[in-house]
């Protein structure tokens, strides 16, 4: 048996290569060495309530409209498409390869009190917005109580 120093340097490095790993996995990202070895394209999205809607917007950059496909089953809202990678040129040598391309699905839990059949997308200069509007409430019917 051997003895190892105590480097408190290398605790602090190890958690942080947990932590990497956790965030790279939960954002669809693989590490291989440094680099990334499989990028899964998940489109950014942000959601918010109004009284009477809600507004989900997604960045889609480089996608047409008719590449994204909207379906609500079962009160599960489901935004899938594909960004298809630019004509490969093959004379040029590229340094840097970064932006994702392929498939991509997300799916969302719509609460009970959204008309599904209301919804209604927009798609303009790469952001898609759904304005998601909520059901009206029933009124309040007051009974008036009899007194024998």
């Amino acid at each position: 048996m051997s003895l190892v120093r105590w480097s408190p340097t290398r605790d602090l490095v190890s958690i942080q290569d947990e932590l990497n790993r956790f965030f790279d996995s939960f954002f669809g990202l693989t590490r291989k060495g440094d680099d990334f070895d499989d990028i899964h394209w998940v489109p950014r999205v942000n959601i918010e309530e109004a009284e009477d809607r809600f507004e989900l917007t997604a960045d889609l950059p480089g996608m047409d409209k008719d590449d994204i496909k909207i379906e609500v089953r079962d009160h599960t809202l489901t935004i899938s498409g594909e960004r298809k990678l630019e004509e490969e040129k093959k004379d040029k040598n590229f340094h840097l390869f970064e932006r994702s391309y392929g498939q991509f699905s997300r799916s969302f839990s719509l609460p009970d009190n959204v008309d599904a059949d209301k919804i209604e997308a927009e798609f303009t200069n790469g952001v898609l917005r759904l304005d998601i509007p909520k059901a009206e409430k029933a009124k309040a019917k007051e009974i008036k109580v009899k007194v024998k």
